[in-house]
């Protein structure tokens, strides 16, 4: 349990550029050092042939560090043909499942990775601004709640404790360097 004198915040990668992600797993790796337990729930991760390195090591962590990835991949792009409803359906069962870790009392740090995205990633909508300030809102004080996306909506920043934007100033992408295994996922 954690102490009484501990205060949980609220923190928020966001921006468009790259390590929002790589912050809060960042988070998760010092808060594990602690002997803290620790969840990720990801949002569009999931569903995809690539083996994501942090799935890997959460196996390896398992049972202080817990990485559920609750999506069906980024909707409308990077190929995807799934229907809507199916992206909606995970993106209201991650919101479900988020719920009732958040309120369980058996986390130190839970990570909401690309929940911002799922409010709104080009147009389209998975989440609402508020479901995602009702996870917030449910958030025992000694929690410390890490959410990361592009984009962060002002209702959120203005909840949180921490708010860090990632912005891009070059990135392999641009001279045609395709994502790299152990760098990107």
């Amino acid at each position: 349990m954690p102490p009484a004198s501990r205060r949980g915040l609220t923190v928020i990668y966001t921006g468009n550029g790259k390590g929002k992600t790589t912050a809060a797993l960042g988070m998760a790796f010092r808060a594990l050092g602690h002997g803290w337990k620790v969840l990720v729930i990801q949002f569009f991760k999931g569903d995809w042939p690539v083996v994501f390195g942090e799935l890997e090591m959460a196996k390896r962590l398992s049972p202080q560090f817990e990485l559920l990835q609750l999506g069906k991949g980024f909707v409308k792009h990077m190929g995807d043909g799934k229907p809507f409803e199916e992206h909606l359906s995970a993106a209201r069962e991650a919101l479900r499942t988020a719920r009732e870790r958040i309120t369980s009392g058996t986390y130190d740090l839970i990570v909401l990775d690309e929940i911002i995205y799922a409010i709104d990633y080009a147009g389209v909508q998975l989440v609402s601004v508020e479901d995602v300030l009702e996870l917030i809102a449910a958030k025992p004080p000694a929690l410390h709640l890490v959410l990361t996306g592009r984009n962060a909506p002002q209702a959120l920043i203005d909840r949180a404790d921490l708010v860090t934007e990632m912005r891009e100033i070059k990135h392999p992408w641009q001279q045609k360097i395709p994502a790299q295994l152990g760098v990107d996922y």
